[in-house]
């Protein structure tokens, strides 16, 4: 076993997003209004199963604390804060465009949960806990220095990160993206940045549509230290498989990060209606296992997850429960009631298509600047 911190507010799921008509424009049109996509009813359902489970009570309570403008300041320029404070301060809120609506007292909410990622590797480096999850809302790895996008306000592990090397004084820290969408976000905060190596393994071209290349590898000091992963659609377990075994572990080993953040969006997962990919909980707890492995030879078992998308109400809550299951080495017993039917899907095993597209990215590990 192994002690596990988890961080949670019920205000996390008090960022409520409106109504939502997918990709049509706002205003009078023929598409009749739906609930948002963006839905806290996945987050708090992810939350209540790992209560029910009896895992939620073997798990190390890490409250979130606000982050300070300063905290955030160290990531986004000030005229963005100084946006979203504007807007989350109106009536009923804003929207600044880039998918990224600004309800009103979002502000608070993206702060609190900015916070809760750096008490989740302040808990970490002090010893606190061996690893942590922060089941955060709202997400954070498509908003950029300057704007917001993709229902994210603020890159909550992009702040941690920086929060790492300026308080913590580590030198290199790796960023391992698993959202189905690619994590543009991460990417163009640490873009010239050594310090960080940022990997985003993402459906080729899903959101946003003009990013997430392979041959996105950074640039001036940070050159080597980006590494994109655009898969086709319809990858599943298998594929995901080859990609941590030929792509992310060895660039790890050849980084040799001082800690390991994973933004971790489920929306790569079977069924998620955002992406088009067919991921299960047993791969998702693999996968988990993979970066223990290595975050135990690399960086003493310093990892830290963090919430980001993930839209099906039934199936996330069973790939968090995965994950946490194998980052505290505690077995509930809960039954997956999707996973015999996902791993029966059509497709699963590794495709010639699928193989090429991670060969491509594995090129790009010659790049990886080596420790000093």
């Amino acid at each position: 076993m192994a002690r596990t911190g988890f961080v949670w507010d019920e205000k996390f799921a008090w960022f409520e997003l409106g109504n939502y008509a997918g990709s049509a424009p706002s205003g009078v049109h023929l598409m009749q209004p739906d609930r948002h996509v963006y839905d806290p009813e996945v987050v708090r359902r992810f939350r209540n199963l790992v209560d029910a489970s009896g895992l939620l009570r073997q798990l190390v309570d890490l409250p979130p604390r606000p982050a300070t403008e300063a905290e955030i300041g160290r990531v986004h320029t000030s005229a963005h804060i100084a946006q979203i404070k504007t807007l989350s301060a109106q009536p009923t809120g804003g929207d600044p465009g880039d998918n990224a609506p600004v309800p009103r007292g979002a502000f608070e909410l993206a702060a609190l949960a900015a916070g809760g990622a750096i008490v989740a590797v302040d808990a970490v480096m002090a010893g606190e806990v061996d690893n942590a999850y922060a089941l955060l809302r709202p997400a954070g790895h498509h908003a950029r220095p300057d704007r917001s996008m993709g229902f994210c306000l603020f890159s909550n592990a992009a702040i941690a990160g920086r929060h790492l090397f300026e308080t913590h004084g580590l030198k290199r820290v790796a960023f391992i993206d698993w959202d189905v969408h690619h994590g543009n976000g991460t990417q163009a905060a640490f873009y010239d940045e050594p310090r960080a190596l940022t990997i985003s393994i993402h459906q080729d071209r899903l959101y946003p549509v003009d990013d997430g290349f392979v041959d996105q590898i950074g640039e001036g000091a940070g050159r080597g230290t980006n590494l994109n992963v655009p898969l086709p659609p319809g990858c599943g377990t298998e594929a995901y498989e080859a990609v941590y075994d030929q792509v992310v572990i060895p660039a790890l080993e050849a980084y040799r990060p001082e800690a390991i953040i994973v933004p971790s969006g489920f929306d790569a997962g079977a069924m998620d209606p955002m992406g088009r990919m067919m991921v299960h909980s047993e791969g998702y707890r693999s996968l988990t296992r993979k970066l223990m492995r290595a975050a135990h030879d690399l960086c003493h078992g310093r990892i830290v997850f963090i919430q980001e998308g993930g839209y099906s109400p039934w199936t996330v809550p069973f790939f968090g429960l995965a994950v946490l299951e194998e980052l505290s080495g505690i077995s509930t017993g809960a039954i997956d009631p999707h996973l015999a039917y996902h791993k029966a899907l059509g497709g699963q095993g590794l495709l010639a298509h699928q193989a090429a597209a991670i060969d491509a990215a594995a090129q790009n590990l010659r790049h990886i600047p080596k420790p000093a």
